[in-house]
């Protein structure tokens, strides 16, 4: 279920943004890399990621992961439009099968626009851990 369309509008300081889960699949990052054209086989091969130290799954590739980070981000704001900047840095690797949860707070207010922290976690092992990290401006619209 998405936000809103004005939930961006009412948006405080400390706010959490609605997280957006996901879970990384092996077939979609075969596509991926097709339309990427990235012949890397850590993203389609378990042999080879497992040969180069990645572990026994296939690595999804990094613009899939700041995907779901800016699909969280356009679905809070109201549409893609909205979502001004974005800067990240990507922390781990996300592998194949796992689950991945975007979320996000707000960090200032103005009148026109809206400052977050962003973030994608990866449930590992029992763990959370944090596989991007950055902020995003996005255009605060209406009002709530």
């Amino acid at each position: 279920m998405s936000a809103p369309e004005n939930a961006a509008a009412a948006a405080a300081v400390g706010d959490e943004l609605p997280p957006f889960a996901a879970v990384a699949d092996p077939a979609h990052m075969k596509t991926v890399a097709a339309l990427l054209d990235d012949p890397n086989m850590i993203h389609l091969d378990p042999n080879v990621s497992a040969a180069l130290g990645f572990g026994e799954r296939v690595v999804n590739q990094g613009p899939i992961n700041l995907g779901w980070v800016h699909t969280m981000l356009v679905r809070w704001a109201g549409g893609a439009d909205r979502v001004r900047s974005s800067r990240f840095r990507l922390q781990d690797n996300v592998f194949g099968g796992e689950r991945v949860v975007a979320g996000g707070r707000v960090t200032a207010v103005g009148p026109g626009e809206i400052e977050c922290e962003v973030w994608l976690d990866v449930e590992r092992d029992g763990d959370v851990v944090r596989a991007v990290s950055g902020t995003a401006v996005v255009a605060r619209v209406g009002r709530a």
